[in-house]
């Protein structure tokens, strides 16, 4: 019975020793697309713990649930955070200690942007400005998808630093993070009329980006166009372009609108057809002794009738009583084919 005893304790100890032996605690590696690999050290945890496993298994962890947790999860004492909460260990919402488990040089981050190449986001430069803290920016501003220019001068993202207070603001300043950004010319196809061409290289000689965008113009080149009767109250190019600080957006046609020949305007009436030669009229006047005073640019949108220009509107402007020019009043064949 003794030596059974005996051998039955040398068996255990031998399988205890085969266990033992056998147990091996690896490193587990996470990896991230813009960041170095996080390492996670199993034997310097198991020292801290007197090599008890279940501390963390399946108490934190939950070796058949295979998922991956975000800092904001870990913050909320979920995973690592369970015990990185700055009393048992330090705490994984401290900004500093961020390399503690994140090690290497943090790497630069692309944005491909159509039609302005790439920006580039310098993680070390702006971790030197932190004073390598990386909360400063990882604090929940930066998370989620991609934000418009519109958004960033909101305070969103690059904007809620970007703001011309705590560093140069994001309205205007294009070529300080879209390098080698080189503005382009648009162009307006516009029905029935000659296309206008605005030229960036031109404006950008006498005023900066941020006159413009986004006071005047959102960043995007096809977001709310304006009307010529917009900008001859003042909206759009009308902002400049009031015959004060630029000429005037209303009847220099020919400027902005090149090789622009006017039609002729035909009315058809109970009276015959009756036609507006643009071409015999600007003989003898300018587009702007019509457009906007007397005209809309747009046809179709004022229409007056035979009493309305005996009265002095619309036509009878300038026909009048052969004042300026002949009479609406009986020369009904002049303009009317009757």
């Amino acid at each position: 019975m003794t030596k059974f005893l005996v051998l039955s304790s040398l068996a255990l100890v031998l399988m205890a020793a085969t266990f033992s032996g056998a147990a091996e605690y690896k490193d587990v590696t996470f990896t991230f697309k813009n960041a170095a690999p996080v390492v996670f050290s199993h034997e310097l945890h198991l020292s801290k713990y007197n090599k008890n496993c279940k501390v963390c298994h399946s108490a934190i962890f939950n070796l058949r649930e295979k998922r991956h947790f975000t800092m904001a999860e870990m913050e909320k004492t979920r995973s690592c955070g369970a015990c990185h909460t700055g009393i048992k260990a330090f705490s994984v919402t401290s900004g500093k200690d961020c390399i503690r488990c994140h090690k290497g040089t943090p790497k630069d981050i692309a944005f491909t942007i159509k039609g302005l190449g790439a920006t580039v986001f310098s993680h070390a430069k702006h971790i030197a400005k932190a004073d390598g803290n990386c909360r400063v920016c990882h604090d929940g501003t930066v998370k989620g998808k991609n934000v418009t220019m519109a958004q960033m001068e909101q305070g969103k993202k690059c904007g809620s630093c970007h703001n011309g207070k705590r560093t140069f603001t994001v309205t205007g300043n294009c070529e300080r993070c879209h390098k080698g950004f080189k503005t382009k010319e648009i162009t307006f196809a516009l029905k029935s009329v000659a296309a206008a061409t605005f030229s960036h290289n031109l404006h950008v000689q006498a005023y900066k980006c941020a006159d413009c965008h986004s006071k005047l113009f959102p960043f995007r080149s096809v977001v709310g166009k304006a009307t010529m009767g917009d900008m001859a109250k003042g909206k759009s190019c009308g902002s400049c372009h009031n015959g004060k600080d630029a000429f005037s957006a209303t009847g220099d046609c020919a400027k902005c609108h090149k090789g622009f020949k006017p039609g002729n305007i035909t009315f058809k009436t109970d009276g015959g057809e009756a036609t507006f030669s643009h071409e015999f009229h600007l003989q003898s006047y300018k587009c702007a002794d019509c457009h906007t005073k007397i005209f809309p640019f747009k046809k179709g949108t004022l229409t007056a009738t035979m009493a309305d220009m005996e009265a002095g509107k619309s036509c009878g402007t300038c026909h009048n009583k052969d004042k300026d020019a002949f009479s609406v009043q009986g020369d009904c064949g002049k303009c009317h084919k009757m």
